[in-house]
């Protein structure tokens, strides 16, 4: 303590003029207009050049949280959105509305992501306790992102769309021809479309979007565009190659469907011996 204030005495002739300065620029903005409300403008740029380079910190930290709501929002308006979509056919909506499968939608953020196995999967931060239950689409703005796995209280694993054992019930969006997308383990941009016939005309640059046959994706979310068309080896069914929509090296916000009559379609198709793998 004894040094701060020999210090400080040290230094009496300075503080004493910048203490001087100081009432001296106070007397002059004080009783003289021109010079005051100069100083009062020049100090008003710069407290607002302080508290809008504050305001840009702020709102950037604050991004992952507005991300967050965004995803919410996002979620309830594809719930809301889901319950507008009618077929063109009004007849069938008549005799064959009480069956439409009813979707609801959740957000949640990636926090585990893999794309170099064979069967790759995602963690997400939100689990049971927030409504996620096993055999739940995901997906994003893009397109397909995968299948939920399993579930705990506060997390979820994902089933990526780049996994070899995952098939997702698909169609081309132009001509209503259904197969079924697989990932072959090769490219995580490139996965290949099964089942389309050999007399079937598909054609490069075609979209390929969910079926809604299995009753885990809503119809028509983005797959990818048909990138190349091949005989291949099997006598029945044309070499099918899909551009993936989904970059999975930037998925950071998914989206949950969750159909509320799948728990029926299952228990019907187990008692009927029918599989639905797709």
């Amino acid at each position: 303590m004894q040094r701060i204030l020999l210090f400080l005495y040290s230094l009496r002739a300075f503080l004493l003029f910048v203490f001087l300065e100081a009432i001296a620029i106070w007397l002059i903005v004080s009783f003289n207009s021109q010079q005051g409300s100069a100083f009062f403008n020049s100090s008003n740029r710069f407290s607002g050049k302080i508290l809008g380079a504050k305001n840009n910190v702020s709102e950037y930290f604050s991004l992952a949280e507005v991300n967050r709501r965004l995803v919410d929002t996002n979620a309830e308006l594809l719930a809301e959105l889901e319950m507008y979509k009618k077929p063109a056919d009004s007849t069938f909506i008549q005799l064959d509305s009480i069956l439409m499968a009813k979707f609801e939608f959740k957000g949640a953020k990636v926090i585990n992501n893999s794309i170099r196995l064979n069967q790759n999967h995602l963690t997400l931060n939100k689990g049971e306790k927030h409504g996620i239950k096993p055999g739940m689409g995901v997906f994003n703005g893009q397109g397909v992102v995968g299948r939920v796995k399993g579930v705990s209280k506060n997390f979820a694993t994902v089933i990526s769309l780049l996994h070899t054992d995952l098939l997702v019930s698909s169609k081309v969006d132009s001509t209503e021809v259904f197969g079924s997308i697989k990932w072959d383990g090769v490219d995580p941009q490139k996965a290949k479309m099964l089942y389309i016939p050999r007399h079937v005309k598909i054609e490069v640059g075609d979209k390929i979007v969910t079926s809604g046959y299995n009753a885990v994706f809503p119809e028509g979310i983005n797959i990818g565009t048909v990138l190349e068309v091949n005989q291949g080896s099997d006598t029945n069914y044309l070499d099918v190659t899909v551009s993936l929509a989904t970059d999975f090296t930037k998925v950071t916000y998914v989206y949950l469907v969750e159909n509320d009559i799948e728990e029926e379609l299952d228990s019907l198709y187990i008692n009927s011996d029918i599989s639905n793998d797709q």
